[in-house]
């Protein structure tokens, strides 16, 4: 397809274009369906988490909200499903009728997956180091390659968002104005992406860059030789026991490493639960916890309240309990139109939330209003007095 023809594609399909294959990961939907399922005084909580959650729900407070799978000592205390509109990558769905199989866009989620990705690479030596330069990885690049602006950027600048260059997604992402937008109707991504002015020191500020985790992606598919879904299938998926996924791809065939996953809320779920219990699942290292540390500690501040580690958010959530406030550590990965991973070590609590409030500047509130006046604060309630 021509260049220009292209880009009028994408936008009259909002933007993005729909090309992706689904596949099974190894045993399919049959494993996930034997999760443990626990009730929820049984499991920490105030018997009426239900209660809770539906007059939220009828107050108009979780508007939006498609799919919540909760957590607790690795069982399930809590998995609902709604009905409403979704999209897939910005191809409107219609009205959907959500359930456990039902695949659902991780948006900006997949940026986190592709994190763990890279460490599972690296422990096989398959990808550079985060200290290494990260141009001399795109030789087929020179002119990139020779400017002295750019040299000082290595893959940690890529994992942490703070490569220091241009990149704007703040406005609407149908608007070719949004630089992802902008590099998936790139003839080139990676050229696009390495290209950008450079408008702050490397390492000193946090820039939000879809196009980090698609160089990191490409680095992971030169040193493996398998595409990225392929490689996610293999390492991380099938150990999980994940069922169905699928990876959309740009015009360009290239798997969106930005915010091209679709995964089950349960699924979902269980990257949680592997990241909460340090990388393992069913006594198996499947990411290094020497990566998952790094992964997790604090490398750039996004604002007041939030930190970026290699592709994760992290931060700390102070909780009125009976016996003072006590700042709770938390993990996440988090995802346009209210996609949200929660993880609470010390609380041993994962929350998992799909949601359709795509592009609306308050689609954060929902999931946000659900993990604290439902599951935290049932937690809070039900500790015992210090």
């Amino acid at each position: 397809m021509p260049a220009t023809d292209r880009r009028k594609f994408l936008l009259k399909s909002g933007a993005l274009l729909m090309s992706g294959v689904a596949g099974m990961g190894a045993g399919g939907m049959a494993r996930a369906a034997g999760w443990q399922a626990v009730s929820p005084a049984d499991a920490g909580f105030k018997p009426d988490l239900e209660g809770r959650f539906n007059a939220l729900q009828a107050n108009g407070k979780l508007a939006g909200l498609h799919g919540v799978v909760a957590l607790r000592h690795g069982r399930i205390v809590f998995e609902k499903y709604m009905a409403g509109p979704d999209a897939r990558w910005g191809e409107p769905l219609g009205k959907v009728s959500f359930g456990p199989d039902t695949l659902h866009d991780m948006r900006s989620v997949t940026k986190s997956v592709v994190g763990l990705l890279y460490g599972i690479a690296l422990a096989s030596q398959k990808v550079p180091a985060p200290d290494q330069p990260l141009l001399a990885r795109f030789p087929e690049y020179p002119d990139l390659a020779a400017n002295p602006k750019l040299a000082p950027l290595t893959v940690a600048h890529a994992l942490t968002m703070t490569l220091g260059t241009e990149w704007n997604e703040n406005v609407p992402y149908t608007d070719p104005a949004n630089s992802e937008i902008a590099m998936e109707m790139a003839p080139d991504r990676y050229r696009f992406i390495l290209d950008r002015p450079v408008v702050a020191t490397p390492g000193r500020g946090w820039i939000y860059n879809g196009g980090a985790p698609a160089l990191l992606a490409r680095l992971i598919e030169k040193g493996t030789g398998q595409s990225l879904p392929a490689f996610a299938d293999t390492v991380l998926f099938a150990p999980l026991e994940i069922g169905k996924t699928e990876w959309v791809r740009g015009a360009d065939g290239v798997p969106s490493a930005a915010s091209g996953l679709r995964l089950t809320p349960r699924d979902l779920a269980r990257i949680g639960q592997m990241v909460l219990a340090g990388g393992k699942w069913n006594g198996r290292q499947v990411v290094p916890k020497t990566w998952l540390d790094a992964s997790l500690r604090p490398a750039a501040v996004v604002d007041d309240t939030r930190r970026y580690g290699y592709l994760w958010y992290v931060g700390d959530i102070p909780l009125n309990t009976k016996g003072g406030v006590i700042g709770q550590r938390w993990a996440g990965a988090f995802g346009n139109g209210g996609q949200r991973l929660f993880v609470f070590p010390d609380l041993d609590f994962v929350l998992a939330v799909t949601a359709g409030n795509y592009d609306t500047p308050d689609q954060w509130v929902a999931p946000v209003v659900a993990l604290r006046q439902v599951f935290l604060a049932s937690l809070v309630e039900s500790m015992p007095a210090r």
